[in-house]
C-alpha cells in the first residue's frame, strides 16, 4: 500500500532525478541546471546547494540506490558526481551532513545535440558509460582502474570504442556489474549488448510489444523491467538458450494502469517496484509474485522523477517544483497462492518452476518459496512408507488374530508393539548411515528380495501345510512362523550374496550407470525407498496395533457360524473377519497416513533433504515437517519465511485432521454396514 504524504517544495522547477538518504532524513535532487540540492524531510527547508552546476543538462544518469549521478552537459561531457552522507554526534545528537565528491569526468566525446539516449554506471574500480546517437551509432566508454595497495599508484585505463548501435534507440541501461548494456527504441524493440574488455557484442533483440517509455533494472540486475506507452509493464531475464547464447525474454507482464508509463523506481529490498504515468497515476508491483500491490493517484502533476528509499518504507515523487512524499508499507510481496503453489519464473531459470529455496548466494538473491515441492515430498515420504508398512502392519495383524497360536500370540504382539518405543532419530541414524550405503552396494539383490520374500513365505506355508497333521501336531508352537522366517533370512541372505552377478546380467555390471543411461535419472544413495524402509519401522507398529485389535473384535461367533456352514478358515477370514473389521482396518492405514505425514527425523537424516518435484523413487525429497525443522532456526521473526513457515505447519495440521475426520466418518459408516444398524 502506498498513500500520499507530505508535499515538498523544491527549487528546480522540474527535478530529472532523486537521491534518498539511507534513513531518508534528507533527500537530494537534481535539475536540468546541473545543480544538486538537499533538502531535509522533517520541514522541507532548503539545506544548501551542494554541487552547483557547471552548464545545462540534458541527460541524467542515475542508479536506483545510489547516491551518484552522471550528467551529460550541452558540451558533450560528462561528470560523475556523487553525495556522501557523512554522520556526525555533535551534542549527543545524531546529524547527517551531506558533502559532494569531487567531479569526475569520463571521455565520452559526444556532440551532445546528437545523444538520443544516454546512460552510465560508476563503480571504485570501473566505470562504464554509452550514448545512442542520431545516427544509429552506439558510443561506448570503459575505464578501468588499479590501484596498488602498497604503493599508492593508480593505473587507469580508458577504452572508446564504437558499436554497432540501432537506429532510434531511447532508452539505454546497464547492468550493476557492468557486463550488459540494455536499450530499447520507440518501437518496441528491446536490446542486448555483452560488455567486454574489447567492447561491445550484439545487440540481441527482442520484441517488447507496446512502445517502450521508461526502462530500470530491479535490484541484482538480473530482472529489466520496461514501462510502454499503453501504460502496461513487462519484466524481462537474460535466459541462456544454449551453451553460449542468452535470449532476452519476457517473464512477467502487468496490466496497463492508465497513460504511458513516464519513470520506474525499484526497491532496494526486492523485487518491487513503482511505476509512474504521465496521468499521475502511481502504482506498486511485485516482479516474481506478478501482484500489483497498490494502484493511486501520485498526488503531483507533471511528475518528473520517481525514488524509492533505501528501507523501502518510503517513496518521493518529483514534479514541477515540489516533492511529494509517499509512504510505502507493503508486507511479504513475495508471497501469493500462485508463488506458493504454482510455477513461478524466477531470474536465472530457463522456464517457470517449483523451487524452494529460503536463501541465496548473495543479498540481492530473492527467496524463493514453494509449497509445492515440500507437498510434493511429504507425500511421496508417505507413499513409499505406507507401500511398506501396510502389507507388512494389516497382514501380520491378520496371521496373529486369526491363524497364530494364542501362545505364541501373546509374545508376539507386544514384541510389534515395542517397535513403537524406536525413538525414530535413531532409525533416520541408522537409516541415513547405515542402511543407504550397504543398499547402494546391493540394491539388485534388494529389488530380488521383494519379489522372491512374498514367494518364499507363501512356499514356506504350503510346506508347512502338506506336512501330515500326526507330525505337525508333535512340533513346538510357532514352528510354522520359524519355519517361514528360516526361508525369509536365507532367501534374502542369498538375494544379496547373488547381487553382484544380478547387477552383471541385468544391469551391466553398474545399476547406477544403467539407470542413468537407461532412464536419465540419477541414483542418489538417501533416496525415497531407504526413507521409506526406515519410515515404515515407525509406522508398522501402529498399523499393525490398531488393524491386530481390531480383527480381534470381531466376535467368535460370527466365525463360529461361517466355519458351521462349511467355509473354510480362509473363506471365513476373507468373507466375514475382514468386512466386518473393515472399519478399524481403515482407521489403522488412515493413522497411519497421518503418522508417515508428520514424521521429521527419519525424513531429516535418510534423506538429501532436496526440495524436488520429482517421482524417481531413487532421488530424495523434503517434507513439510523436515523443511520446518532445517529452516526455523535461521528464519527471523515476523519475517516472511517465518510466517510460510507456520503456514507449512498449519496446512500440515489441516491434512492430518482431514486424515482422521475422514477416517472416522468411512469408519463410521462401514461399522454402520456390516454391524446392520
Amino acid at each position: 500500500l502506498a498513500s500520499a504524504g507530505r508535499l515538498l517544495p523544491v527549487g528546480d522547477a522540474a527535478p530529472r532525478a532523486l537521491a534518498i538518504e539511507p534513513h531518508a532524513l534528507q533527500l537530494a535532487e537534481i535539475g536540468a541546471d546541473g545543480h544538486i540540492r538537499v533538502y531535509a524531510l522533517d520541514g522541507g527547508e532548503q539545506t544548501r546547494d551542494v554541487a552547483p552546476g557547471a552548464t545545462r543538462v540534458i541527460a541524467i544518469a542515475h542508479a536506483p540506490g545510489d547516491s551518484a549521478f552522471a550528467m551529460l552537459g550541452e558540451d558533450g561531457r560528462v561528470r560523475v558526481q556523487a553525495i556522501d552522507w557523512k554522520v556526525s554526534y555533535a551534542g549527543g545528537s545524531r546529524a547527517v551532513i551531506p558533502e559532494a565528491s569531487p567531479v569526475d569526468e569520463l571521455g565520452l566525446g559526444v556532440d551532445a545535440s546528437q545523444v538520443r539516449a544516454f546512460t552510465a554506471r560508476t563503480a571504485p574500480t570501473h566505470s562504464t558509460a554509452a550514448a545512442a546517437l542520431a545516427d544509429g551509432s552506439l558510443i561506448l566508454l570503459q575505464e578501468t582502474v588499479r590501484l596498488n595497495e602498497f604503493s599508492g599508484e593508480r593505473d587507469e585505463k580508458t577504452a572508446r570504442s564504437v558499436v554497432p548501435g540501432a537506429q532510434g534507440l531511447t532508452l539505454l541501461e546497464i547492468d550493476p556489474e557492468q557486463r550488459v548494456l540494455y536499450g530499447a527504441d520507440a518501437g518496441g524493440r528491446l536490446f542486448t549488448w555483452e560488455l567486454g574488455a574489447d567492447g561491445a557484442h550484439g545487440p540481441d533483440t527482442a520484441d517488447g510489444g507496446a512502445p517502450v517509455t521508461a526502462l530500470s533494472l530491479l535490484v541484482g540486475g538480473r530482472s529489466l523491467v520496461a514501462g510502454h506507452a499503453d501504460g502496461s509493464l513487462s519484466v524481462w531475464f537474460r535466459v541462456r538458450t544454449g551453451r553460449a547464447r542468452t535470449e532476452l525474454v519476457r517473464a512477467h507482464h502487468f496490466d496497463s494502469q492508465g497513460a504511458a508509463i513516464r519513470a520506474l523506481a525499484p526497491s532496494g529490498r526486492g523485487r518491487s517496484f513503482l511505476a509512474l504515468g504521465a496521468d499521475g497515476a502511481l502504482g506498486l508491483y511485485h516482479s516474481t509474485s506478478e501482484r500489483v500491490l497498490w494502484r493511486g493517484e501520485a498526488g503531483i502533476k507533471d511528475g518528473s522523477a520517481l525514488a524509492f528509499a533505501t528501507r523501502g518504507n518510503a517513496a518521493f515523487v518529483a514534479g514541477a517544483g515540489e516533492v511529494r512524499e509517499l509512504t510505502v508499507a507493503s508486507l511479504h510481496p513475495e508471497v501469493s497462492l500462485s508463488a506458493l503453489f504454482g510455477r513461478v519464473w524466477y531470474e536465472d531459470y530457463p522456464e517457470p518452476a517449483y523451487v524452494w529455496q529460503s536463501t541465496g548466494g548473495s543479498e540481492e538473491s530473492e527467496p524463493k518459496l514453494s509449497l509445492a515441492p515440500l507437498a510434493f515430498g511429504t507425500l511421496k515420504g508417505t507413499f513409499y512408507a505406507l507401500f511398506f508398512a501396510i502389507p507388512l502392519g494389516v497382514l501380520g495383524a491378520l496371521y496373529t488374530s486369526q491363524v497364530m497360536d494364542p501362545r505364541l500370540q501373546r509374545s508376539v504382539k507386544p514384541a510389534v508393539e515395542i517397535m513403537a518405543s524406536l525413538p525414530s532419530v535413531v532409525l533416520g541414524f541408522l537409516a541415513g548411515l547405515w542402511l543407504a550405503p550397504r543398499l547402494e552396494n546391493v540394491f539388485p539383490g534388494f529389488l530380488a528380495g521383494v519379489v522372491v520374500g512374498p514367494v518364499l513365505a507363501l512356499l514356506a506355508g504350503a510346506l508347512y501345510a502338506a506336512l501330515p497333521a500326526r507330525f505337525t501336531r508333535r512340533l513346538p508352537v510357532g514352528t510354522e512362523v520359524a519355519l517361514s522366517a528360516a526361508f525369509l533370512f536365507a532367501g534374502g541372505a542369498l538375494c544379496f550374496k547373488l547381487s553382484p552377478g544380478l547387477e552383471r546380467v541385468f544391469f551391466a555390471g553398474d545399476f547406477s550407470a544403467w539407470l542413468r543411461e537407461a532412464t536419465g535419472a540419477t541414483y542418489d544413495p538417501r533416496n525415497a525407498i531407504v526413507a521409506g524402509v526406515a519410515m515404515a519401522f515407525a509406522v508398522i507398529p501402529i498399523v499393525f496395533a490398531i488393524a491386530e485389535e481390531s480383527l480381534s473384535n470381531v466376535p467368535r461367533t460370527l466365525s463360529a457360524a461361517s466355519l458351521a456352514l462349511g467355509a473354510t478358515r480362509w473363506q471365513t477370514i476373507a468373507r466375514v473377519v475382514l468386512p466386518a473389521a473393515s472399519p478399524g482396518l481403515f482407521a489403522a492405514i488412515m493413522i497411519g497416513f497421518g503418522r508417515a505425514v508428520g514424521e521429521t527425523m527419519i525424513v531429516l537424516m535418510a534423506t538429501g533433504n532436496t526440495p524436488l518435484i520429482d517421482l524417481s523413487p531413487f532421488n530424495g525429497f523434503r517434507t513439510l515437517s523436515a523443511n520446518i525443522a532445517v529452516e526455523i532456526p535461521e528464519a527471523a521473526q515476523g519475517a516472511t519465511l517465518y510466517r510460510v513457515l507456520f503456514l507449512s505447519a498449519l496446512l500440515l495440521f489441516v491434512v492430518t485432521f482431514a486424515a482422521n475426520g475422514l477416517a472416522d466418518v468411512v469408519r463410521e459408516r462401514l461399522r454402520r454396514r456390516y454391524s446392520g444398524t
